[in-house]
């Protein structure tokens, strides 16, 4: 079967272009409690300056927090935001950040007028569900806590279930904070994901699949990590991740597109933004020879 990304297009790459697509907490981020390799972000804002470099920043924050965390570590400015888990993508011009409305308007359609509200109100009273605050929801992006004792797969059953009386087929994203013992859980439209976002915007700025470079480290990343894009799991993400990012990848038949950061790349420790200059070492190490 021809998975998605497939479709976006292979055979000979076209030189000097490169789509770095990179989540932020504890990815990018040094906000896990591994140790950050000494200048390995600065090595990184180089890299992305680059004339051929396009940036994406992929993130479950809304927009307003990843400007946050923009101005909080010095990142690089990106030419795009990726928000909310992929249920909005952003651009960026002269006069600050503008939502994407055909994304938008895409995935609104799955829902079929149907807000996040109304789910939130089809799912009320069910055991193991905590809301999340109101500044973590927007129209297309019902999220939860959720405990870690639940019984998941019938609490995932149920929702599926209850989403159906209604004709609304959703994509039900699970994760774990590791920092604070909680499950998080994501109910947006079937097409929207991190993955799904990425691919379209690989299809509207004209990319191909190898073109592009994505960095992750949790459980809502898994859609890309395991997709034929290449991507890089950096070596501070938590060993259930990895494992399932491996036999995920391994059963897609995607294990090629995948690499594990391990440290020892420019004598880094493979942890953040080293991870992901690893991963650009190995898939694309051209656009690092260039900072040499």
């Amino acid at each position: 079967m021809t998975s998605s990304s497939d479709c976006l297009g292979s055979g000979p790459t076209p030189p000097r272009r490169l789509l770095v697509c990179t989540d932020l907490d504890r990815t990018l981020l040094p906000n896990g409690e591994p140790p950050e390799s000494p200048g390995a972000r600065a090595m990184f804002a180089r890299m992305v300056a680059q004339p051929m470099v396009t940036l994406a920043y992929v993130s479950g924050r809304h927009l307003a927090l990843v400007e946050e965390s923009i101005q909080k570590y010095g990142l690089p400015e990106p030419d795009w935001i990726i928000a909310d888990v992929g249920s909005s993508i952003y651009s960026r011009d002269a006069h600050g950040w503008s939502l994407l409305a055909p994304w938008s308007q895409l995935i609104a359609a799955d829902w079929h007028g149907f807000t996040a509200t109304d789910l939130a109100d089809w799912l009320s009273g069910l055991a193991g569900l905590v809301l999340q605050p109101d500044d973590r929801q927007n129209s297309l992006k019902l999220s939860y806590f959720v405990s870690l004792d639940v019984d998941r797969p019938r609490l995932m059953q149920t929702i599926t279930t209850r989403l159906a009386e209604r004709s609304l087929k959703a994509n039900l994203i699970y994760s774990v904070d590791e920092q604070v013992a909680i499950g998080l859980l994501d109910i947006l439209p079937q097409r929207a994901s991190k993955l799904d976002a990425i691919e379209f915007l690989i299809r509207q700025q004209g990319f191909v699949a190898e073109q592009t470079l994505f960095a992750g480290d949790s459980g809502n990343d898994l859609s890309v990590l395991t997709s034929s894009l290449p991507a890089v799991l950096v070596a501070n993400a938590h060993p259930d991740v990895v494992a399932q990012a491996t036999v995920a990848a391994r059963h897609q038949g995607t294990a090629n597109r995948l690499y594990l950061a391990r440290g020892g790349f420019r004598g880094m420790n493979g942890n953040y933004s080293a991870g992901i200059l690893e991963g650009m070492g190995h898939f694309h190490a051209d656009a690092l020879r260039e900072l040499d």
